[in-house]
């Protein structure tokens, strides 16, 4: 059997990654059954088991293999006067345009010529359009209080710094507060399927460290973010740097770690240099104090911050982009085994043998207590693997009728089609090491 890859074009490996999603149940049109709404999707069974993998595993970086990192998770809703204090409610902004024939509205910056470009009429000139969603708080019509939804998911990390600090025993400069939460902006233009969503989720980390060890910092947190998607990726060789040139204020550096081989936008995660703009703003605004007293040194300032900021959904995204591959007679997702939403399949080679069912049950029950595990009887065994190839199943145990004499299975490998017998009493042991859990 043809086993070399045979990527898919970029112009139509979009289309096909958002079919297989709906298809196998990775990813849902969000309110579909009511005609959909732009800019919302939903998991699915297989979606929500990969992305839970995606997240603990950089949770698990995050706090578990680094020193004086702890997390937090924040509320969606915060005090009105933090999106002022953050400068969104003035400067959190797109330029709109709209045709005056067709009524489509684009970002004026992403337009190129004058003329629509989907009907080629007459735009209007751009309108600014804060992209901060909205909401009320109160129960007396005409009493309410106006808040957001956060805009970013950073922001309640600056809010609880100092009750971090004060309620971590030992915690001292440099530290780091991570989170994982979701985010919501008005999109005026969402699409490209999970790329550009309006309600997404984000993971940060904002280090904290001294002014004279922010250079240090930041180009540690550049390294090891690209180093950990790399880790991750099918092929980290589409994974590359881009720099920007035109920075925020408070920045001295910012870049992105992008998805090249993207079909549509690149931009995965940001490494910011955010000096101490935000707490500084924060301690303005509400008066507190947020200083930092390093009792060694006897010295009082206001923590620097390095911020890595990603997009959960994105680098799904992109982690399925990069994993689909075609080969002559399958379509397979090469993803990394910790992140596939099952680690492993059992099948009875026949559904209707009484003895072979209850052995793979047996094993299946057995192995779902260490793995996520996919029981699959239908149809024959080569559409079975078939199946589980396309869902990026690293490994699929068969129980045939030898296995009821030797007590032995087959186990067969996703990316390279091999397989091998294995003692049952072995396999957990197989497994593990194979997945390298």
């Amino acid at each position: 059997m043809q086993t070399n890859d045979k990527p898919a074009s970029s112009a139509d490996k979009m289309e096909k990654i958002v079919s297989l999603c709906k298809r196998r149940g990775f990813v849902f049109p969000g309110s579909e059954i009511y005609g959909g709404l732009q800019g919302f999707y939903d998991f699915g069974p297989l979606g929500v088991e990969m992305k839970n993998n995606l997240k603990q595993l950089w949770w698990q970086w995050m706090t578990r293999e680094h020193e004086n990192i702890v997390g937090l998770d924040g509320a969606i809703i915060t005090n009105p006067k933090v999106w002022e204090a953050s400068g969104h409610v003035k400067s959190f902004v797109d330029p709109l345009v709209e045709c005056k024939k067709c009524h489509h509205r684009f970002k004026a910056d992403d337009i190129l010529v004058e003329k629509c470009p989907d009907c080629y009429g007459e735009l209007t000139e751009p309108r600014i359009y804060n992209i901060l969603v909205p909401t009320e708080l109160g129960v007396i019509e005409g009493d309410k209080t106006r808040s957001y939804l956060r805009g970013e998911a950073c922001q309640t990390i600056y809010l609880d710094y100092k009750n971090v600090l004060s309620s971590t025993r030992g915690l001292k400069i440099p530290f780091g507060i991570c989170q994982i939460g979701k985010a919501f902006r008005n999109e005026v233009t969402p699409g490209n399927f999970l790329f550009r969503q309006r309600e997404f989720e984000q993971w940060d980390l904002q280090w904290f460290c001294h002014e004279s060890e922010m250079d240090k910092w930041f180009e540690f947190w550049k390294n090891e973010r690209m180093n950990w998607y790399k880790s991750i990726f099918t092929h980290p060789e589409n994974l590359g740097f881009y720099e920007h040139e035109k920075l925020a204020h408070y920045a001295k550096k910012a870049f992105d770690i992008e998805y090249t081989a993207s079909p549509v936008g690149k931009e995965m995660e940001g490494i910011h240099w955010r000096g101490d703009w935000d707490l500084s703003n924060h301690a303005k605004f509400s008066g507190e104090d947020l200083s930092y007293f390093d009792a060694e040194k006897n010295e009082k300032f206001i923590p620097q911050i390095v911020e890595t900021s990603g997009g959960v959904d994105r680098t799904f995204l992109f982690l399925m982009l990069d994993a689909y591959t075609e080969e002559e007679d399958r379509i397979v997702l090469k993803l990394n085994y910790k992140i596939a939403p099952y680690q492993v399949a059992v099948f009875p080679l026949l559904a209707n043998k009484p003895e072979l069912v209850a052995k793979a049950r047996e094993i299946y029950n057995n192995l779902k207590k260490e793995f996520n595990v996919a029981w699959d009887e239908r149809g024959n065994i080569g559409k079975r693997y078939y199946s589980q190839d396309e869902i990026g199943t690293p490994f699929c145990v068969t129980v045939d009728f030898e296995t009821l004499e030797d007590k032995m299975v087959t186990v067969r490998n996703r990316d390279t089609m091999q397989q091998e017998r294995v003692e049952i009493n072995e396999l957990k042991k197989y497994l593990f090491n194979s997945l390298k859990f």
